[in-house]
């Protein structure tokens, strides 16, 4: 059993994993949109072009089979065209967040994603898998979410995320979160706090939700730690044994 988040990522045997833009009749910068949210990642983009196919498709493949397919729209609606903020301040509601299946499909890949002013986009991917978790628990309405926040005043700073809680823990889900103790958000929301100053609560970013065991929902789990100022090794899981052992370290280690 692993004695850190650490320790997750070394257990992950990464898939070969990769995307293809199939009849590309968008312009070149929508494409350059798809290479900046994986640039520098194990995931390679590439284009081609098939006949009998429709335009603008993008495949995942792993091992020659394509195992899911999303359409550029689908990305430029979810991903590529949102900026970050438009999650802080609450623009974009929680039932509107969205994973395209090919994004979704690059579970237990690691990634290694960059923030402003390193990069527009990388971080964006963590912050759109976050929301879908949170969305996953508020549809389940029962069930367990934990997350970090590294200072729990970002709670209540951000308006979106305020309200993201806020709705999470009024549908019934047992809401924990984790950072350094700025702020009391268990004052104006249903979560438990828990505060710290070592290094899983100052330099942690993990949002998992396991449902409950008479429930056949769906686990979910996303793990990124901060190895350089704002600079994140990350991946997500809906593997549930691999969830629920997140879910165990986190409630017994911090």
């Amino acid at each position: 059993m692993t004695d850190s988040l650490r320790g997750f990522f070394d257990e992950l045997d990464a898939p070969n994993r990769s995307l293809v833009v199939v009849n590309r009749s968008e312009p070149d910068p929508v494409r350059k949109l798809l290479d900046s949210l994986l640039d520098g990642q194990s995931v390679a983009v590439s284009e081609r072009d098939l006949p009998d196919t429709d335009a603008d498709v993008v495949l995942l493949v792993e091992d020659g089979a394509v195992i899911a397919r999303s359409t550029l729209d689908e990305l430029l609606d979810s991903v590529l065209l949102i900026n970050s903020d438009l999650y802080k301040t609450g623009a974009i509601d929680l039932d509107e967040t969205t994973l395209p299946d090919v994004l979704s499909g690059l579970d237990e890949v690691p990634f290694r994603l960059r923030g402003y002013p390193h990069s527009d986009k990388e971080k964006l991917l963590l912050i759109v898998v976050s929301r879908v978790i949170e969305r996953l628990a508020a549809e389940t309405g029962a069930g367990t979410l934990r997350a970090s926040f590294q200072r729990l005043s970002r709670i209540q700073d951000e308006r979106g995320t305020r309200e993201v809680y806020e709705t999470v823990g009024d549908s019934g889900v047992d809401v924990h979160v984790y950072g350094i103790g700025d702020a009391d958000p268990a004052a104006s929301l249903p979560v438990t706090v828990h505060r710290g100053r070592s290094q899983p609560y100052r330099r942690s970013w993990f949002v998992v939700f396991t449902p409950p065991e008479t429930d056949a929902g769906r686990h979910a789990a996303l793990v990124a730690l901060e190895d350089e100022p704002n600079v994140w090794d990350g991946f997500w899981t809906f593997r549930p044994e691999l969830v629920s052992r997140i879910d165990r370290h986190i409630s017994t280690a911090l």
